[in-house]
């Protein structure tokens, strides 16, 4: 049976979007990957071409609230907060008792610049939660 994990950042539209996608590519045998967002927002465009790189195509997911995926009902084995420190004290508990981790990572959609910039930025984090996902899942996939 698959673990469930939750990643939270505030809109849901970058860094936990980017977190489950990698999740359930990297080690999608061993875990299921659910995201959402403490104030969901709008997926940043920047993110859905910086995935589509890497072959993974984001552009039809829709943000989530963190109180739709407590309504659902399911419980997740971890919670993951990917925002930064004092976002993630925001962050909601859940009900069943998940394992909390917290990994943050720089958001994507807070970089002030011209397009190309904010894409080479959105990559650097693309790429620091795919490295983070990888060896944790080699940690956890043994």
């Amino acid at each position: 049976m698959k673990k469930k994990i939750l990643f939270v950042c505030i809109h849901n539209s970058a860094r936990s979007q980017m977190a489950e996608a990698f999740v359930n590519k990297l080690c999608g045998e061993h875990f299921e990957a659910s995201s959402a967002g403490i104030e969901p927002g709008k997926l940043n465009p920047f993110v859905v071409e910086a995935m589509k790189e890497t072959g993974i195509d984001i552009s039809g997911n829709q943000t989530k609230s963190c109180e739709d995926m407590i309504r659902s009902g399911v419980k997740f084995d971890f919670i993951v907060t990917v925002c930064d420190e004092a976002s993630a004290e925001r962050c909601p508990v859940f009900p069943g008792g998940g394992r909390r981790l917290h990994w943050g990572f720089p958001d994507p959609s807070s970089y002030q610049g011209e397009p190309a910039a904010k894409l080479d930025f959105t990559r650097r984090v693309r790429d620091e939660i795919r490295a983070k996902i990888a060896a944790w899942c080699g940690e956890m996939c043994r």
